[in-house]
């Protein structure tokens, strides 16, 4: 009976103790990454009453079995589920993470490595990553800084927010390319200016720069001039001024060659211009509209003007000098009332006139008041006379102003012109200078010189795609490495790199008249394209741990990667709380290194977390049987309590 007493004392203990692992498990339902435990039960030792004996062939008997009696119950082991992950939780934090996969989490507290499924992460004051619970770093590998690839030593704390982390140093630019089409009937590149293409480079120091060219068309189909024509800093102002000197070539030049192109053409004199042997000079003989500056401005329409007799023939006038012109001719009624604004009234065939301040009535009787209203209008003395159908014929004297140097002929206006007029030579492109030699006949040989500085594009006339530049594909921004200004003060340009800007990707199709071309920094596949310093704008954590900083310049860099452990037996680890294990002899030793994640076919997902593995169905299972298992050995203490109590009772 006491047997039975103690046996049903360690059912109660063990069913208790089996409470206790329900207990703790139903309260970590909602613990991050909590791992649900199991107990097993042990029977306990047995006290034999009789030995087994085995069967008799003199005798014939049989064997025997052994009569055990058992002493209860006790805990066989306590099991973690370690290998059952736990459902996911989205947070979007992008420092929250789950390992998929049989991995932990390698963090530690300044004395010793643990381990963690808890991927709940933050970026701590001194900008290491750390366990948002407990503080402790999360660790993991560095960047080797000559390779810049994770070097796969003993962990470390991940200091991802690190000085030097802030910032992506800048780089100077040194390939670029053209693209696009480059239309052969642009106007722009006609035009003495050309057609203009901007790049954007960066120097050493991050600063960005905008360089300019110009895209001139030649004489010959096919074939264009690229010039560099400025220079600009990131205020828009020229580095001309900003370095104090005369030309953009004391900075950079682009490409290095430069051609002479001479034509030579017999020309005779155009535009009714003739040669004067006597002064070896051109004139020509110019109308009212050229020869004064103000004659369109002050003259009246309908007007007709002409030169008084009583200016002598060879009089010469200067720019600005004054004559006064005869005029002589009828204004319309319509000229009258939409040019200078006059009110007619039809029954009295008269015009009236409002200055602001009086009404004028203007008919042929009363010159007085015209003479008031064209005063107003520039014109001289006249005569008026207004017509029955309502026209004004004007006789008048009015002055103009000479715009240039001009010979009265004694019929004609003539002026003296250049040879560059006479000839009818085209004067706008500032590369070309010409030499004439004429002979008395005004017949002139003319040679034109063009200076090709810049780059000649060439291009296939036949299929449109690009040829050569300078004989080749690319052509070098070439910048000095210093210079001096107009004082003489040395400027250093050492923060400039040179840069090789292609062509290739340049065409000259049919694009109805619109080019297209431009330039960008860095190659096709945007190598050397330069960069101004970059503030850190974002972190991210790859699905292998790694970590990657992220620039406002558009750069990325790796910042480490995300260590994790592995053990043979799991299971074995011990829990120290705060979701954390050690590892024990049974579990295996941390070999300090760690593995990446993906090393046995394991991941990590960012803005996830691990939720607990319990199942409470299955707990609330356990928690009956269990309560049933006490309640039942609560029963034997009853039934041997009152054995013992018989037992007891038989001495009365």
């Amino acid at each position: 009976m006491m047997r039975s007493l103690y046996s049903g004392v360690s059912g109660l203990k063990t069913h208790q103790v089996k409470m206790d692992v329900i207990g703790n498990n139903i309260a970590n339902v909602n613990t991050t990454a909590y791992k649900s435990q199991s107990i097993t039960f042990s029977e306990l030792m047995y006290q034999t009453t009789q030995a087994a004996s085995g069967p008799n062939a003199i005798t014939g008997t049989a064997g025997v079995n052994a009569k055990q009696i058992g002493l209860g119950v006790t805990q066989g082991a306590i099991s973690t589920a370690i290998s059952t992950t736990g459902a996911s939780q989205t947070t979007g934090n992008p420092f929250d993470l789950k390992i998929t996969g049989d991995a932990f989490f390698i963090v530690n507290n300044g004395n010793g490595n643990y381990f963690t499924r808890d991927g709940s992460f933050y970026v701590d004051a001194a900008g290491n990553l750390a366990t948002t619970a407990t503080g402790y770093n999360v660790m993991g590998w560095g960047v080797d800084p000559d390779t810049h690839k994770i070097s796969q030593d003993t962990v470390k704390p991940l200091k991802i927010m690190s000085p030097e982390n802030m910032t992506y140093p800048p780089e100077a630019t040194t390939k670029a390319y053209a693209s696009g089409i480059l239309d052969k009937n642009d106007p722009f590149a006609a035009t003495k200016n050309g057609k203009p293409v901007d790049v954007t480079v960066y120097d050493d120091l991050g600063y960005a720069y905008t360089v300019k060219f110009a895209i001139k068309k030649t004489d010959q189909e096919g074939i264009y001039n690229v010039e560099l024509t400025d220079i600009l800093d990131s205020n828009n102002e020229s580095l001309k001024d900003v370095y104090k000197i005369s030309d953009i070539s004391q900075i950079a030049t682009f490409g290095s060659s430069s051609s002479i192109k001479e034509t030579t053409y017999i020309e005779a004199p155009i535009g009714g211009a003739t040669y004067n042997d006597a002064d070896k000079k051109f004139y020509k003989t110019v109308n009212l509209e050229d020869t004064f500056s103000d004659f369109e401005a002050n003259r009246v329409p309908g007007v007709n003007y002409s030169v008084p007799s009583t200016v002598a023939a060879g009089t010469t006038y200067v720019k600005d000098d004054k004559i006064t012109l005869d005029g002589v001719g009828t204004v319309s009624k319509e000229d009258l009332i939409n040019e200078f604004h006059l009110i007619y009234n039809e029954s009295t065939n008269t015009y009236f006139y409002n200055d602001g301040t009086n009404d004028y009535t203007l008919d042929s009787d009363t010159d007085s008041d015209w003479q008031t209203f064209l005063n107003k209008t520039n014109l001289g003395t006249f005569d008026a006379t207004v017509n029955a159908d309502g026209s004004v014929t004007f006789t008048t004297q009015q002055e103009f102003t000479f715009g240039a140097e001009t010979k009265y002929d004694g019929a004609n206006f003539v002026k003296e012109v250049s040879p560059e007029e006479a000839y009818g030579v085209d004067t706008s492109r500032d590369n070309v200078t010409y030499e004439f030699m004429i002979s008395p006949d005004g017949q002139a040989q003319v040679t034109s010189t063009e200076i090709i500085s810049g780059n000649q594009l060439v291009y296939d006339t036949s299929t449109g795609e690009f040829k050569k530049i300078n004989g080749g594909d690319s052509v070098t921004l070439d910048f000095q490495s210093s210079t001096t200004d107009i004082l003489g003060n040395t400027v250093n340009l050492g923060h400039f790199q040179d840069v090789d800007i292609d062509f290739p990707a340049t065409s000259m199709f049919n694009n109805n008249g619109t080019s297209t071309i431009s330039m960008v920094n860095g190659d096709s596949e945007g190598l050397g394209s330069g960069r101004r310093l970059g503030e850190l704008s974002g972190v991210s954590i790859q699905n292998n741990g790694m970590i990657y900083a992220s620039y406002d310049n558009g750069q990325t860099r790796l910042l480490g990667q995300i260590a994790v452990a592995t053990f043979s037996n799991a299971s074995g680890l011990q829990k120290e709380g705060d979701n954390l294990y050690s590892a024990t002899l049974n579990s295996g030793e941390f070999d300090g290194i760690g593995v990446d994640v993906t090393a046995n076919g394991g991941y990590m997902s960012t803005g996830v977390l691990e939720m607990s593995n319990v199942d409470l169905s299955a707990e609330f299972t356990e928690m009956i049987t269990t309560q049933r298992g006490f309640q039942a050995n609560s029963r034997i203490i009853t039934v041997s309590d009152t054995l013992l109590e018989e037992l007891v009772n038989l001495k009365r």
